[in-house]
């Protein structure tokens, strides 16, 4: 991906696979608009071309003595160090890993770290589900809360950090998938190795849009999907500190995993096959670290051109009347926001901005349950009311809100769009062109 004209030549990516995608709106062809990069981000152009490159090589990895075995372990291998590198990782400390995408790279890693009930794992209440859920299912989880404008400070975090019993993990968000609020993860990592806690942080949001030198930082772990960033192959990220996998047994086990079997016995490899049990998904291997060199490539037009897009959202919603903001429209955000419209339900402005606007959002809770309750201010009975609803399956009283999110490749031209669309729904409610 390289940059282009249009509002100067740092401020637009080259356009992605499907970016010329025509859609029919009310009886006519119109180019979709994607505004759902939260979610998943199509494949870019350079990432399409690495995998077709590489098919012709696509082999066994670790398995054969063949020239494509031999290329495709190389390219493998070669990833792993692409990746300590996208992340500024310490090759001699961390190793890199290929899970499906965050959400198996936190359960692994949860996994691995041998927690019991005794042990506290310190997180907030901005994380998404896949920060969230695999803590809950091993240890104690302590949660820092969040202000009305749905943030927290290093303060609230060392305070969690200071309670007793003191805490094994810190696990936090490097951005929230819901708001696009930057937490101060300087800050809040440097709180918790000061303290001899071990720093878990969910990059799914903060990777596609930040570079990040974990060195740096001190985070132990890193994790990430390549959906997000213009690979969608199945692969994502984990960086981890290689001590935290160098006893016990893996999160998946089977074939590549080990050094010997018997009925009685295993001997597991060492890391990082211990962990990488099975045939790997060496194609979304390849996209995935093709991502991550186009990035780092962009990465100084790409900041340009997604602050831009934060102005330009700001400037867009502040105009749709009714339209009320959910989280910080101040300081450093990525091009993300939530938002509910007076009088509409946030499932309704969905359907009609896809419909007859050929826009492309989310509506919904956006896997961050806690996060969206304290947002709209949920009492504890109307949340109960909400798990008894979804029980229930009554989807129709679920709260929600709208969600647009865009990516380093999303024209401007697009948020104007968003801008126009809006303000047509909202000058007539309740009724569909």
């Amino acid at each position: 991906m390289t940059s282009s004209s249009g509002t100067g030549a740092l401020a637009q990516m080259d356009p992605l696979i499907g970016a010329d995608l025509r859609i029919s709106v009310g009886g006519e062809q119109r180019r979709y608009v994607d505004l759902d990069a939260a979610a998943t981000t199509s494949a870019s152009a350079g990432v399409v071309r690495a995998v077709q490159e590489f098919l012709p090589w696509y082999s066994s990895v670790h398995r054969g003595a063949g020239a494509k075995s031999q290329f495709t372990s190389a390219r493998y291998e070669q990833a792993r160090e692409t990746l300590l590198r996208f992340v500024g990782a310490d090759p001699g400390t961390h190793v890199a890993l290929f899970p499906r995408n965050t959400t198996e790279a936190l359960n692994l890693t949860a996994f691995r770290l041998g927690l019991t009930r005794d042990d506290v794992v310190v997180t907030t209440a901005v994380e998404h589900h896949a920060n969230l859920l695999p803590w809950q299912r091993h240890a104690q989880v302590r949660v820092v809360d969040v202000d009305r404008a749905g943030t927290f400070d290093v303060d609230a975090v060392v305070a969690a950090l200071d309670e007793r019993p003191t805490p094994r993990v810190l696990a936090v968000s490097g951005a929230s998938n819901v708001t696009g609020w930057l937490p101060d993860l300087a800050g809040i990592a440097a709180a918790a190795r000061d303290r001899g806690v071990l720093v878990v942080v969910d990059g799914a949001q903060l990777v596609p849009h930040r570079s990040v030198d974990m060195a740096a930082l001190g985070i132990d772990v890193l994790a990430w999907s390549g959906h997000k960033m213009f690979a969608p192959f199945g692969a994502g990220g984990l960086v981890v500190d290689r001590r935290l996998l160098a006893d016990g047994e893996p999160f998946l086990v089977g074939g590549g995993a080990v050094k010997a079997v018997s009925h009685t016995d295993v001997v597991w490899a060492d890391t990082p096959d211990r962990d990488d049990a099975g045939t790997p998904n060496v194609v979304g291997v390849v996209a995935l670290a093709a991502a991550a060199e186009e990035l780092l490539a962009a990465a100084g037009r790409n900041r340009v051109h997604e602050d831009l897009l934060v102005q330009a959202l700001d400037d867009e919603l502040a105009t749709v009347p009714g339209l009320h903001r959910l989280g910080p429209t101040t300081g450093d955000r990525l091009p993300v926001a939530a938002f509910v419209i007076d009088g509409m339900p946030h499932a309704e402005v969905a359907e009609r901005l896809a419909q007859e606007h050929g826009i492309g959002v989310r509506s919904g809770c956006f896997c961050a349950h806690p996060y969206l309750s304290r947002l709209f201010g949920l009492t504890p009975g109307e949340v109960q009311q909400f798990h008894d609803d979804a029980r229930a399956d009554r989807t129709d009283r679920l709260p929600g809100a709208v969600r647009v999110s865009c990516s380093s490749a999303t024209p401007l031209a697009d948020v104007a769009t968003l801008g126009e669309a809006l303000r047509a729904l909202t000058a007539h409610p309740g009724t569909r062109s």
